[in-house]
């Protein structure tokens, strides 16, 4: 599975620190078009440190969109286990919990946005496995 190079880094306001992707598809199960948005740590969870992984991914829209729940899902087990895990020891310290997020476009972290589709899954780090969490 190739990525995008993760490529700028910023401190936002708030005092995560965020790594934004260079807009590069990437590789899932189900072959819908999927690219980084962003990368955030230094949040904590509710298990310790969590890193947030936040994709694009057009087609899990409501309306038009061909990627459904289930299809989704596999793609945020692929997306933890081939992205999040390579990346996470170049990142900063380990992470507890990783949170892998798709939304049908981009969305600022934080905001609240009902029109856009959003899911959200959990993974604990287990070596070079994610363990999927009750979110």
């Amino acid at each position: 599975m190739t990525g995008p190079t993760l490529d700028t880094l910023a401190l936002a306001a708030t005092g995560e620190v965020v790594l934004t992707g260079d807009g590069s598809l990437i590789a899932v199960p189900s072959g819908q078009p999927v690219s980084l948005l962003d990368v955030i740590w230094n949040e904590m969870g509710p298990h310790g440190l969590t890193m947030r992984f936040r994709f694009v991914a057009p087609e899990i829209a409501k309306a038009g969109g061909g990627v459904d729940f289930e299809s989704a899902v596999a793609d945020m087990q692929a997306l933890c286990e081939g992205f999040a895990l390579p990346r996470i020891a170049d990142l900063g310290p380990q992470p507890a919990q990783i949170v892998i997020s798709l939304s049908d476009r981009p969305v600022p972290f934080g905001e609240a946005a009902p029109e856009v589709t959003q899911f959200f899954e959990a993974f604990s780090v287990d070596g070079n496995t994610c363990n999927w969490e009750m979110f």
